[in-house]
């Protein structure tokens, strides 16, 4: 199901109403007020030292581009980059989807040997912070007891995520490495509240990741970034959680270059 029908119970008129406003919300939200211009303009590198490598994902990649300059910057060599703010694996409120970017990049040259990225918070966390309409968040009386609502939802999203790595195989991809997600935390939007969705998406991910035809690695960032490493939004890594994912990445990608 996408975004727009889990908003179907809203009257058109204010539908229509909302509609633009949460677009533009939602865009700052996942770039920062200052780097709205990241999405419009985003950083693509189309044609790189090593083409066969491609990065795919959101702004945990795309915003500051600091994973991927990184783990450039160990490899000695640059990667295509196609990565853009706001993007979710299902669909396009925002940004081109992930499945999406990665096609534009088959477009562009289709000798890829190895996708690194990640996909799916997007389509869990903008419902949650717009509406909570599946039902993702936990709040205090609620803790540990995920709703069963927001599992349906992101098991909805492994369908997704194994459609979107099989995709990649067939395409002739050989390695896929799918970087998970951190705890958010109570920043400039209250946060603190998603452990829950983390985990279960996360196992939810991993799983993806295990039952693909695509020979792909999953990484879990959760045990590493702490409050300090995300910067004021409560979402988005600051340089120093740049660097501890890049260095999680690091020894899947390596012996792949």
């Amino acid at each position: 199901m996408t975004i727009n029908e889990h908003r179907s119970f809203l009257p058109d008129l204010l539908g229509k109403t909302l509609k633009p406003a949460m677009a533009l919300g939602a865009a700052l939200l996942f770039t920062g007020c200052s780097e709205l211009g990241y999405l419009l303009s985003n950083d693509k590198v189309t044609d790189a030292d090593n083409d066969q490598v491609v990065f795919v994902g959101d702004s945990i990649f795309a915003l500051s581009g600091e994973i991927q300059n990184q783990l450039e910057a160990k490899a000695g060599e640059t990667f295509r980059r196609y990565t853009v703010s706001g993007a979710e694996l299902s669909g396009e409120l925002i940004a081109p989807s992930i499945p999406n970017q990665f096609r534009e990049a088959v477009t562009d040259n289709p000798d890829i040997k190895t996708i690194v990225g990640d996909a799916g918070g997007n389509d869990i966390l903008i419902p949650a912070i717009a509406f909570n309409s599946n039902n993702c968040k936990t709040p205090w009386w609620r803790f540990g007891r995920l709703s069963q609502q927001c599992r349906d939802f992101i098991d909805d999203i492994y369908v997704e995520g194994v459609d979107f790595l099989n995709e990649m195989a067939e395409a002739g991809v050989q390695k896929g490495i799918l970087t998970g997600y951190y705890y958010t935390k109570n920043g400039l939007f209250r946060l603190d509240d998603m452990k829950e969705a983390v985990d279960y998406g996360n196992a939810t991910l991993a799983k993806a990741c295990k039952n693909s035809v695509l020979d792909c690695t999953f990484v879990d960032p959760r045990w590493v970034i702490n409050d300090r490493d995300i910067i004021f939004d409560g979402i988005h890594p600051a340089d120093s959680g740049s660097k501890k994912i890049a260095d999680l990445i690091w020894p899947k990608l390596q012996p792949l270059l």
